[in-house]
């Protein structure tokens, strides 16, 4: 039995339907949403201006806002509770440091832009390769 899930959620709609997903598949797990910030992209991105910032935690949690907010509304429409985190790295990285924690992760299928994916690589295909627990890609 699944008592514990990792959402791998980002500001798109693809993270949106991974965690509604979770919550159908998972009713009664605990589940928790990861955010994670400052992943590498071709010009930067938000490392950039997280570096730059003066408060670094406030930096973080600015970027993830909205995120949680969106995950907290799907969550209260499946009559469920989460918890929110938020990690700065590389995406696979947290992920995979994160996941022996948890029973499963769910992940979407298209996650950054095409650029992103291109230069980086495909998240949820390197996170399904290596994870240490099962893995639910989500399309």
């Amino acid at each position: 039995m699944i008592s514990r899930v990792l959402v791998a959620m980002d500001d798109s709609e693809m993270g949106e339907r991974t965690l509604e997903y979770a919550l159908e598949a998972h009713p009664d797990a605990e589940t928790t949403v990861l955010y994670v910030v400052g992943g590498p992209s071709t010009m930067g991105g938000q490392a950039t201006g997280l570096a730059l910032s003066a408060d670094f935690e406030e930096a973080t949690d600015d970027l993830a806002r909205e995120v949680f907010e969106s995950a907290r509304e799907i969550a209260a429409e499946h009559d469920a509770e989460i918890t929110t985190e938020v990690q700065v790295g590389h995406p696979v990285r947290v992920i995979l440091n994160r996941a022996d924690a948890y029973d499963t992760v769910v992940i979407g299928a298209h996650t950054g832009s095409v650029a992103d994916r291109l230069f980086v690589g495909n998240v949820a295909e390197k996170v399904f390769r290596r994870s240490p627990v099962p893995v639910t890609v989500v399309r």
